[in-house]
């Protein structure tokens, strides 16, 4: 059993996934931009990642193509190395179920995402997790 601790990442984790991961499936991601995720997902792009919009619309954002699910965009465009999780914590475990299905790199569960059984599964998978942290808030303080 991984340490509760642990499946919120470190901030090694969290650096590590920030530089060195180029492919972020951002799930929740829509075309609305009052939404954490627009924002978030902008940030990425600005920052050199390649941002993949995951929503039941599958609509265009950010000039990216959008798909249904992780696994219609793992088919078209190849690994994922990050899913980044902007959906209710309700939801979040089937969310990383798939990711582990698709052999994703890591999960990262937005600030107010919290599901410490998925985070589990996905460590246990030996995917990298993090929890209840942004990506966005922490670039900044770890990467500059």
């Amino acid at each position: 059993m991984t340490d509760a601790a642990d499946l919120y990442g470190d901030d090694n984790r969290r650096a590590h996934l920030l530089r060195d991961t180029e492919v972020w499936a951002v799930v929740g991601l829509s075309e609305r931009a009052d939404r954490a995720a627009y924002g978030v997902s902008r940030f990425l792009q600005a920052h050199g990642k390649r941002i993949v919009p995951i929503h039941p619309a599958a609509a265009t954002v950010h000039g990216e193509r959008g798909y249904p699910t992780l696994s219609d965009a793992l088919f078209e465009i190849g690994p994922i190395d990050v899913v980044d999780i902007f959906v209710n914590s309700s939801k979040a475990g089937a969310v990383v179920d798939e990711a582990i299905a698709i052999g994703a790199g890591a999960v990262w569960m937005q600030l107010g995402v919290i599901d410490e059984q998925a985070a589990q599964r996905a460590r246990t998978a030996g995917l990298e997790t993090v929890m209840n942290h942004c990506p966005a808030l922490e670039w900044p303080r770890l990467i500059g």
